[in-house]
C-alpha cells in the first residue's frame, strides 16, 4: 500500500486526470439522460481544469468559475460535475495566498447565491427552505472546502519551515566542523613548524661546524656530530608525539569546542595540553624548560643571554607553551638570518597581570622579518592572540631585530588563589 501511495504521489497529473474523468462522466451522464445538450460543454468547462489544478491553481479555478457562470446565465441545472468547483476552491486555498483564496471563496458564495436565487424564482420555495438549501448544498460545502485547503496550506508552510530550519542547522554544523578542522590544522602546523624549524636549524649549524673542523680539529667535529645526533633524536621524539596526537581517535574530542579567543583568532583548544591525559601525548615545554632551550641554542653557536624581571608567577600550560614557542622561534630566526656574529638577549618581565617577552639581537635585522613564507612570525602572532596577547616584530633603530610579546596571566593568578 505504501508503494502504491508513493507511486501516486510521483504522478499527480494522472490522479487529477482520473478525478476529472469521474466528475465528467457524472455530468455527461446527467446531460444525456435529461437531454440537456448544453450541459455537455458546461461539464467539460468545469472538469477539464481539474487536470491542471496543481500546476496552475489560480488559472484552473478561474476557468471553472467562468464555465460555472455561463451555466448559471444559461439556466442549466446543476450536475455532479459541479463538485469540481469545490475541488478547485480547495486547491486555490492550499496552493496560493490567503488573499487569493478568500477572493475565490467570495466568488463561489456569490455564484451560489445567484444560482439559488434563480431556483427560488423558478419554483415556489419558502424562505426557510431556501436558506436551508443554501446552507447545506452551496455555502456549507464551499466553506468546508476553503477551510480544508487553508489548513493544508498552513501545514505545508509549517513543514517547509521545519525542513528549512533543519537544513540551516545542518549547514551551521558543517561550518562549525570546518572551522574546528581549520583551527586544528593551524595548531598542528604551528607545532610542526616550531619543532622542525628549530631542530633542523641547529643540525644545519652543527653540520657546517663539523665540516669546517673536520680536517683541523677532529675532536670538535666529533662533538658537532654528536650534537647533530642528539638534536635529530630529540626532533624525532617530538615528531612521534605529534603523530601520536594525529592518530589518536579522541584527539578532536579532547580539543574542546571551537571558540574565538580574546584576540579574535578561532582555536579548538587553549593549548597543546590542558588535561593530564593530553599531556601524555603532546609535548608541553614551558618556561621551566627555557634553560634547556638556551643551552641548545648556545651549543649551536649563537651567544644568548637571559634576564628575568619581576616576581615569577604561575602560568597556565597554554600560556607557558606560547611563551616558550615565541622565544624558540625568535632564536631560530636569529640563528638563520642574523649572521655568524649575531648575539641575542632574552628578557622576561612579570607584571601584575601579564608576562612580557623581548628577544633582541644585533644581527642583520630586516632579513629576519621573513621566514620563508612568513610562517614563523604568523605562528607567533596566532599563539599570542589565542590567549589575548600580542606580538610585535621588526628591525631595531640601531641595527638588529626585536620581537616583543605580551601574554596576560590574570587567569593563572586567579586559579592559583
Amino acid at each position: 500500500m505504501s508503494a502504491l501511495y508513493a507511486w501516486l504521489r510521483r504522478h499527480p497529473r494522472l490522479v487529477d486526470g482520473v478525478l476529472a474523468a469521474v466528475l465528467a462522466f457524472g455530468g455527461l451522464a446527467t446531460g444525456l439522460v435529461l437531454r440537456q445538450w448544453l450541459l455537455i460543454p458546461a461539464t467539460l468547462g468545469v472538469t477539464v481544469p481539474v487536470i491542471f489544478r496543481r500546476a496552475h491553481p489560480a488559472g484552473a479555478f478561474g476557468t471553472a468559475i467562468a464555465a460555472g457562470a455561463a451555466q448559471v446565465v444559461a439556466g442549466i441545472r446543476p450536475s455532479p460535475a459541479d463538485i469540481a468547483i469545490l475541488i478547485l476552491l480547495y486547491t486555490l486555498a492550499a496552493y496560493t495566498t490567503r488573499r487569493q483564496s478568500v477572493l475565490g471563496l467570495a466568488v463561489c458564495l456569490l455564484g451560489s447565491a445567484a444560482e439559488l436565487g434563480r431556483i427560488r424564482h423558478a419554483a415556489t420555495i419558502s424562505l426557510t427552505d431556501w436558506l436551508l438549501m443554501a446552507s447545506i448544498l452551496f455555502a456549507g460545502p464551499c466553506l468546508i472546502a476553503w477551510v480544508l485547503g487553508d489548513s493544508m496550506r498552513y501545514r505545508r508552510a509549517y513543514y517547509a519551515n521545519l525542513e528549512e530550519r533543519a537544513a540551516r542547522l545542518e549547514r551551521d554544523r558543517d561550518a562549525q566542523a570546518r572551522i574546528a578542522t581549520a583551527a586544528e590544522r593551524a595548531r598542528i602546523a604551528r607545532e610542526l613548524h616550531d619543532v622542525v624549524a628549530h631542530n633542523v636549524s641547529v643540525m644545519v649549524v652543527q653540520a657546517d661546524g663539523a665540516a669546517y673542523a673536520l680536517g683541523t680539529d677532529p675532536g670538535r667535529a666529533r662533538e658537532a656530530l654528536a650534537a647533530i645526533s642528539a638534536t635529530g633524536r630529540q626532533a624525532l621524539a617530538e615528531m612521534r608525539v605529534l603523530l601520536g596526537v594525529l592518530r589518536s581517535n579522541d584527539d578532536i574530542g579532547e580539543a574542546g569546542p571551537v571558540a574565538a579567543g580574546p584576540g579574535g583568532v578561532t582555536a579548538g583548544s587553549a593549548g597543546v595540553s590542558q588535561t593530564a591525559g593530553r599531556a601524555a601525548l603532546a609535548p608541553v615545554p614551558g618556561i621551566g624548560q627555557l634553560d634547556d632551550l638556551l643551552d641548545q641554542t648556545r651549543a649551536a653557536g649563537l651567544q644568548v643571554s637571559c634576564a628575568v624581571e619581576g616576581e615569577p608567577l604561575p602560568l597556565p600550560d597554554g600560556t607557558a607553551l606560547a611563551a616558550y614557542r615565541i622565544i624558540q622561534e625568535s632564536l631560530t630566526n636569529t640563528r638563520k638570518h642574523g649572521g655568524p656574529w649575531a648575539r641575542a638577549c632574552v628578557l622576561l618581565r612579570y607584571t601584575t597581570d601579564a608576562l612580557e617577552l623581548a628577544v633582541t639581537d644585533n644581527g642583520l635585522g630586516g632579513a629576519a622579518a621573513s621566514d620563508g613564507a612568513g610562517h614563523g612570525l604568523t605562528g607567533m602572532r596566532e599563539r599570542a592572540a589565542m590567549y589575548g596577547g600580542t606580538v610585535h616584530a621588526g628591525p631595531r633603530m640601531n641595527g638588529g631585530f626585536q620581537v616583543t610579546a605580551r601574554l596576560p596571566i590574570a587567569p593563572a593568578r586567579a586559579s592559583a588563589a
